[in-house]
């Protein structure tokens, strides 16, 4: 992996430090040539680095359920709505909408199991 690295000179020796900026660069730049794939997405996990907006989708060998292909396909076409949504909100303002959360609602249930708890307590 060619990153930006300091080098530490201590005594005979020298040893390479590889910072966390230069490895989150290296990792967005594309592949690390160096690492191999499992290598590399440990890497990305530990750093929480995103993968290059150029890389293309891993898709699972296995077979899904009907339910799960179901299921899938619903979250791509919310995903899909979501994008859109934000496209068409970046084009008529520079701020996105804010959203707000319905109230809740008190509900009797919930209400008993907390007075059942405060008993106990």
């Amino acid at each position: 992996m060619a990153m930006d690295t300091k080098r530490k000179i201590t005594g005979r020796a020298a040893s390479t430090v590889v910072t966390e900026g230069a490895a989150h660069a290296a990792l967005r730049r594309g592949q690390a040539r160096e690492l191999s794939s499992e290598e590399e997405k440990v890497m990305r996990m530990r750093l929480g680095a995103a993968l290059p907006r150029t890389a293309e989708l891993e898709w699972s060998e296995r077979e899904l359920s009907e339910d799960q292909q179901i299921e899938l396909q619903a979250m791509q076409i919310e995903a899909w709505m979501k994008w859109k949504h934000h496209l068409a909100a970046q084009r008529t303002t520079k701020v996105a909408p804010v959203r707000t959360l319905p109230a809740p609602q008190t509900s009797r249930t919930k209400e008993k199991i907390v007075r059942a708890l405060r008993k106990k307590a």
